[in-house]
């Protein structure tokens, strides 16, 4: 008779009464872990102190690395370990001051059984907030039931409270009135064009270029082929390794011109010698070319938008995509050529980027590129993390953040736009951004997202708000100083109820000439996406 050595049932760890365990998922960069482990510990500090004020003890799913320098989850493999001590029906609170990769620890909380919660400290000065939305976004399209709470320390009563009804709950319900289905929109020329552009785009297709999907961890911003190739919508799936080797076939003098056309509309730069902290000239050059490459590979596969993946992968090969990928995203931008210099690409056109290549991203500007085209306007769009904000002179105004992606109209020109060097510690090989200011203006924004396996999309307007030149620095220096910025004021979003519903780290911004014509606009998203088949959602004040 045959016999098997047959592996044994792990058993499952159980957690003490008015236990909570915690876990903290991090980067996959040493350099940022490292750099960011103070403002987590104090985070963690601020949190204890907390739920030990309700009476329950904290057990720290995993220890303090004294080697790495941290006390990040910062691999999927580490993540899948550590889950294997964690009681699987405890509570469990994810703590997050920095941003984070969701696949170190998806694959724990998909099978955890206790309730989740994932907490954020509400500061500026690294992306804690971001990587709490980027995981709730995540957790929201992997059906896993979770809550969230945001606070600048813990101290204060909402906080506590949201935390004191979770112990005894499990839950938190966050108000979401805010959010309206679209219902049944009135016939109106919006929606005639909207109806017919999105006809036009099953009919005919489009093609979206992804350079090494699943940038960043974000599980939330992966959209299969199942889901939007109904939509008319397919990917071309390129590597990087193709586009690094496309850079180094253009030329110099090649990149030089681009250079000197953003220095002729008073672009400024902000340069140095040191390659290891500034920003230097053969830096520019090489973001230059992968411009130039990014074109040449688009118009070879007959592409309508393309992302690039950002930092992982090419950070370590080159400097910094973000100044190439607002380059794409702006109607006026350095003319680039074919290889054999008989054509120029794309010309007068915006090449619809997405930057990190998420997918919701992707969706968003191919449908918002034909409207506001359609419509006679500048099509330039861009997404911005939802990275922070606070008070000022009575109304609550977001910071709304991005590497690099901004496209120069949002500036009001090249002129009103500035590079300088991206932080080494996501950047070692450094590169430029295309920063600035966003300008004062009407704005729709919007995000398309994965909820209960199918596609949504929240839509809503913002005005962009002109603050004081010393309130800008402020946020800026309270944030990431060298990345483009937005004041941007809500249309009947409070702070908490934006934070409870929205379902990605990323929102897209797209100017209007006007209020009237913003709400026309948002009219024709609306409808485009609607008669695409994805389910739609106004936000806030928003009205069709």
């Amino acid at each position: 008779m045959t016999t098997y050595d047959v592996p044994a049932v792990r058993p499952e760890p159980t957690a003490a009464p008015r236990e909570v365990w915690t876990v903290a998922s991090g980067d996959l960069r040493p350099a940022a872990n490292e750099t960011c482990w103070p403002v987590q510990e104090k985070l963690e500090r601020d949190l204890g102190a907390a739920v030990e004020g309700l009476g329950w003890s904290v057990h720290r799913g995993h220890p303090y690395d004294e080697a790495k320098k941290h006390g990040f989850i910062d691999s999927q493999r580490a993540g899948l370990e550590i889950f294997k001590q964690i009681p699987p029906d405890a509570p469990l609170i994810v703590v997050e001051a920095v941003w984070q990769y969701s696949h170190h620890v998806l694959a724990g909380l998909r099978s955890h059984r206790g309730p989740i919660l994932v907490v954020a400290n509400w500061v500026g000065d690294f992306p804690g907030l971001v990587g709490l939305l980027g995981l709730t976004a995540s957790l929201t399209k992997a059906g896993v039931d979770h809550s969230a709470l945001w606070s600048k320390d813990f101290t204060d009563d909402w906080a506590r409270n949201g935390l004191r009804t979770w112990f005894e709950t499990g839950t938190i319900v966050h108000d979401q009135s805010h959010v309206h289905d679209l219902g049944e929109q009135p016939e109106s020329p919006e929606r005639e064009l909207g109806v017919a552009l999105a006809r036009q785009l099953k009919a005919d297709k489009a093609i979206a270029g992804v350079f090494d999907e699943g940038c960043m961890g974000m599980y939330n911003a992966i959209f299969d082929d199942e889901l939007i190739n109904p939509l008319g919508i397919y990917k071309e799936r390129l590597s990087q390794s193709a586009l690094v080797a496309e850079m180094q076939k253009v030329t110099d003098d090649e990149a030089e011109g681009v250079h000197q056309w953003l220095i002729d509309r008073g672009m400024t730069f902000h340069l140095g010698t040191d390659e290891a902290t500034e920003l230097t000239k053969a830096q520019l050059i090489s973001q230059y070319k992968m411009y130039i490459a990014a074109l040449r590979i688009s118009d070879d596969f007959g592409l309508d938008a393309v992302g690039i993946q950002y930092q992982q992968g090419l950070k370590d090969t080159v400097p910094a995509s973000d100044l190439a990928e607002g380059l794409l995203n702006n109607v006026q931008r350095p003319p680039a050529f074919s290889r054999d210099g008989s054509r120029e690409l794309y010309a007068g056109k915006a090449l619809p980027h997405f930057n990190e290549v998420d997918w919701g991203v992707a969706v968003d500007s191919l449908a918002t590129n034909r409207i506001w085209t359609a419509m006679g306007l500048d099509p330039a769009t861009t997404l911005h993390d939802i990275r922070w904000g606070e008070e000022y002179d009575g109304r609550f105004v977001w910071v709304m953040e991005i590497s690099g992606s901004v496209p120069a109209s949002h500036h009001g020109g090249y002129d009103k736009s500035y590079s300088k060097r991206q932080n080494p510690m996501f950047f070692p090989l450094g590169g430029g951004t295309l920063a600035g200011v966003s300008k004062p203006g009407e704005v729709v924004w919007s995000r398309v997202f994965i909820m209960d396996g199918v596609l949504h999309a929240d839509i809503g307007r913002l005005t962009a708000v002109e603050l004081p030149e010393e309130e800008t620095q402020r946020r800026l220096n309270a944030t990431n100083p060298e990345w483009p910025i937005m004041h941007a004021v809500l249309h009947g979003v409070t702070r908490d109820q934006f934070m409870a519903r929205h379902k990605a780290n990323h929102l897209c911004v797209t100017y209007a000439p006007d209020g009237e014509t913003a709400d026309r606009a948002l009219a024709a998203k609306a409808a485009i996406f609607d008669e695409l088949g994805i389910r739609v959602h106004l936000i806030g004040n928003a009205t069709v």
